[in-house]
Parts: C-alpha cells; structure tokens; sequence
C-alpha cells in the first residue's frame, strides 16, 4: 500500500468538504499506512503551521463525527509545500518533500484546466514505479480533450494504465457500488420485456452557490451526467461481469457504452434557473457570464444497442437550485407486477420501483458518514491500495464522450432551445 500521498490543490473545495475529511474517517477505520505521509501543495504561500490549521477547521466543520484522535493525527501528520503548476521545479520540490523513497499517490484534485500542467510537472518529477497519478472528473471537455489527456497521462506514467487512476466517486457511494448485488433479485425481470423505461436522477436543491465561477465552465451534462450518472447506467444495464475481477468488471462497463446511443441530439434537454422561491437566478452569481448560456439542468434519452435492452428507454436528468432532492433511479415497469421489493427497491406505485443513489452509510470503524464522503474514501482506499474499483479506464473515459459529443455541439449551435425555470421549482416536467 502507497504510504506517501501528494494532494494537489489541498486549499480547495473538494480537498476541504470531501478529500481531507475522507482520509480521517480511513485513519479512524485504521485503514491507512502506518506512518502515512501527506503533504499537502497548492498556490498559496503557507508554511506548516498555516496548513495543519486549515486541515483542522475544515475537519472540525466536515467530519465533526470523526473520533477526535483520528482527526488529531491527520492534522499532526499533515505538512505543506507551495506549487506553481506552471513550473515543474516546484511540484518535484513538492515530491521530494515526502521523505523516503518509493511509490507516491499524486491526487489532482484541481480545476479541469489544470489537469495537463499538472500531470506534465508529475512527469518531469520522474516519479517511483508504482506511482499513481489520480485525476478528477470532467476527464477533458469532449472527446478529443480526453484523448489528449490520457496521451498525457501515459506519458507520464511510462504507459501503464494501472498507474492512471480517473476517479468517478460516484462508483465509490454505497447505494451505487451496490447496484450490481440489487439487481440479482430483479434479474427475471430485468430487461426491455417488463421494463419500458429507465430514470436515472440525480437533482439538487443546492445551486451553483460557491462554485459557480468553475460551474459557468463546465455545466450539468459534463459535471454530472456525462461521468457519473452514465456510469450509474452500465451498472444498471451492463452484462454481469463473469468474474469478480475488477479487470472483469471494465471489460463489462466498457462493452455496455460502446452500445449507447443518443438517438438525436436535438431531442434532449437543457435548461437553467431563474430568480425564484429557492434564491437569485444563477447569472446573477459571481463568476457567471450569462453570454456563455451553461446549463444548470441537462436530460438525455439514450438507447443501449443490446439485445437485453432494445425496447427500453433510458432518461438520465440532472440539476441543481430544484424544490427537492431526488436522487434516485426509477424503473417503468410495462405492467402492474406483483413483486416482493428486496431491500434497497421501494414500490412508488403498480408499475413504478425506485432505487435511491444517495445515502449516508456506517462507514468501517463504526464511523456514520454521507455517502459522498464515504466514496471518497473508497476512492482513497483504492489509490493507495492499487485497486481500480472507483476508476474509469482510458477507453471508458473516451468512449462516454463519443455519445455526449453530439449533444454538446448540438447545444452549442442552438439546436436545443436554453429553457428556464425558477429556482425552488421543480423544473422542466420530465417527458414521459
């Protein structure tokens, strides 16, 4: 197991609410390294001190049900360096501050845009073998960004796949990881001779709030949908993989989205919302420019070219600022069925059955957590362990773009009207 973490971007949103209280509740599960190094770089001109006090007020703020020793000991053992991504010396600087020798985990959890300076830099630091470079989601802006990425990213690691880990913690929540094991019980009824439809849902009540400067750059379809809730569809529709093998289970999820496909781009949805009950509309948030027309809510229909599947349809909608949290997958049924729900499935009515996605889960340690933050430390685990269970391969970061690329050209030309909706609504009615 690696025992000297690298964190990219440690000042950050996502090192702060889910990255740094994940790794304490690992240490209070005892599933960490003894002696597990963690420096922590980002631009900032902090010493040790300042970082080691950052670490403790966002532990204190986001993972208050964390044992306070283990939160003591991430703190004590955290240290700093300042980078300048630009500048290779830096990070090398920053590798070396990690005392030893062997593989480093490098987590980029920066904005996209840096993703390619930062793996450059990684490159040139000449890491150990059995490094791992760990990159976070949107792999790329379209399909030939991620091509270019992984080009990058191959370079940087000599080649070896395994050594590139393209995180969707999505794959790491409980209720999603477990999608595999629901469907067993379902397995006679699950194909397009008693399911007509497919909803995959993830919609938020929370808005663009803080984040809306990276949001304006990135949208719903490539900040939700085309990564996570496109891989919570090859879980639901893929062909059981014939082993446990996680190298098994690629092989099933890249064959499922090789048979994806968006019937016409222009029938999809995109929309984003106003001034309403909820609060401001999202072009009044700081870092938005209204002239780029980013989408708060996007909807796909999709069909799987497969024999299980060719009469069912496949909705995945995702948005934010909505009157309430949904995050769910719900199955059409083309009959009222009599069927007994096995646990995790709730009957909404005769013809309807839903799966929540999100859920707060008894972590290792006894520790209750969210599921999101769980999944981070599933994503963790996974990086310094070498497993790959919460990772994309290269041909499945691809081929999930080969889909979504039309769609975003057909919005970018304005084939697809920017609908609105109030925030606090429920936003466009999904079609039926």
């Amino acid at each position: 197991m690696i025992d000297r973490l690298l964190l990219l971007g440690a000042t950050g949103d996502l090192a702060g609410r889910f990255l740094l209280p994940a790794l304490a509740e690992l240490t209070a599960a005892g599933r960490l390294p003894t002696g597990l190094q963690l420096v922590g770089a980002a631009e900032q001109d902090w010493d040790d001190a300042r970082f080691a006090a950052h670490v403790a007020a966002g532990l204190d703020e986001h993972a208050g049900d964390v044992p306070p020793a283990a939160r003591q000991q991430l703190v004590s053992a955290a240290r700093y360096r300042r980078v300048d991504l630009t500048d290779p010396a830096t990070v090398n600087a920053a590798v070396g501050a990690l005392a030893g020798a062997g593989p480093v985990a490098a987590y980029l959890a920066l904005p996209p845009v840096l993703f390619p300076a930062a793996v450059r830099a990684l490159g040139a630091a000449g890491l150990a073998p059995g490094s791992r470079i760990a990159v976070e989601k949107p792999f790329g802006r379209d399909l030939a960004s991620a091509r270019s990425l992984n080009a990058l990213l191959a370079e940087a690691t000599g080649g070896q796949e395994q050594a590139a880990y393209r995180v969707d913690h999505f794959l790491g929540m409980p209720a999603v990881a477990g999608l595999l094991q629901l469907r067993a019980p379902l397995a006679a009824r699950w194909d397009d001779v008693h399911v007509a439809q497919v909803d995959v849902v993830w919609e938020e009540t929370l808005d663009a709030g803080g984040r809306a400067g990276f949001y304006d750059r990135t949208g719903a379809l490539r900040d939700v949908l085309q990564n996570h809730l496109v891989q919570v569809l090859t879980l639901l529709a893929m062909e059981p993989p014939t082993t446990p093998a996680e190298a098994d289970l690629h092989r099933a999820r890249l064959a499922l989205l090789r048979s994806v496909r968006v019937p016409d781009p222009a029938d999809t949805r995109r929309a984003r919302y106003t001034a309403g009950p909820a609060g401001p509309a999202y072009t009044d948030a700081d870092g938005v420019d209204p002239a780029r027309g980013t989408e708060t809510l996007a909807e796909l229909t999709l069909t799987v070219d497969a024999p299980r599947w060719a009469g069912t349809r496949f909705v995945l909608r995702t948005g934010k600022a909505l009157a309430a949290d949904r995050k769910q997958v719900v199955l059409h049924l083309r009959s009222p069925t009599p069927l007994e729900c096995p646990p995790g499935v709730e009957r909404l009515d005769d013809t309807r059955l839903a799966i929540a996605l999100d859920d707060a889960a008894t972590a290792p340690g006894g520790v209750r957590a969210p599921g999101e933050r769980t999944a981070y430390a599933a994503v963790l685990a996974d990086v310094l362990s070498g497993g790959s269970r919460t990772a994309v391969s290269a041909a499945e970061a691809e081929e999930a773009w080969r889909f979504t690329d039309p769609v975003s050209r057909a919005w970018a030309a304005g084939a697809v009207p920017l609908l609105e909706y109030p925030a606090g609504s429920a936003g466009p009615a999904p079609r039926r």
